[in-house]
């Protein structure tokens, strides 16, 4: 399978959780800039404090490219105007709809786990998740030992970000309470299956 048609990349390394940059670029949106507008004033004013023009132009894509995933404008104003918990938990919602592999291991590693009540978590988790990966999809069968090291690395953090682990040597995950507005708004876009992700299980 060559890499344009798998549904998985390793982009994450590159690009991460970016909550800071995702919320600055919230609050742009839900101030009235275009899209055009809000890139253009992250760069005049350096907003995400980045060392070049060119990596703030990047990631002030990224941004948008996120925020569109959402889908959904009440979560964009949510996230630039919400407490920091609940915006950081759209910014993971975004992630997902943005990344396949996001999207995976939310729902079948964390989310099975709490269907089950098993709040284990370790390295094991992350190593099945990315060798089954590996067995089904021939691109992701070529990244590198370096590249998926990076790529655990960034689930952990995400994870701890968000509270699912208390820090990147946790060996278990704690219970997170979905958003009401967040869970509405999974559920009127069709996507339910992404639930159990956020501990929601009814």
């Amino acid at each position: 399978m060559p890499k344009n048609s798998s549904p998985y990349n390793a982009a994450i390394t590159r690009e991460q959780f970016l909550f800071f940059e995702t919320r600055t670029t919230a609050r742009l949106l839900n101030e009235g800039f275009s899209k055009d507008e809000a890139v253009q004033k992250i760069i005049d004013e350096n907003l995400f404090q980045y060392p070049t023009e060119k990596s703030l132009k990047k990631m002030a894509n990224c941004c948008l490219r996120r925020l569109e995933c959402l889908g959904d404008d009440s979560l964009i104003k949510m996230l630039a105007t919400r407490p920091v918990d609940e915006a950081k938990q759209i910014c993971l919602y975004a992630m997902m709809c943005q990344y396949r592999l996001i999207w995976d291991f939310m729902i079948t590693v964390v989310g099975e786990k709490y269907k089950k009540f098993d709040t284990s978590f370790g390295n094991m988790d992350l190593n099945v998740f990315f060798m089954q990966l590996q067995e089904q999809d021939d691109w992701v069968a070529t990244w590198t030992d370096s590249t998926v090291y990076k790529l655990k690395q960034v689930i952990k953090k995400i994870l701890v970000e968000n509270q699912y682990l208390n820090d990147t040597s946790a060996d278990h995950i704690n219970p997170v309470l979905i958003s009401y507005e967040l869970e509405n708004a999974i559920r009127a876009a069709g996507k339910e299956v992404a639930l159990p992700a956020f501990n929601c299980l009814s």
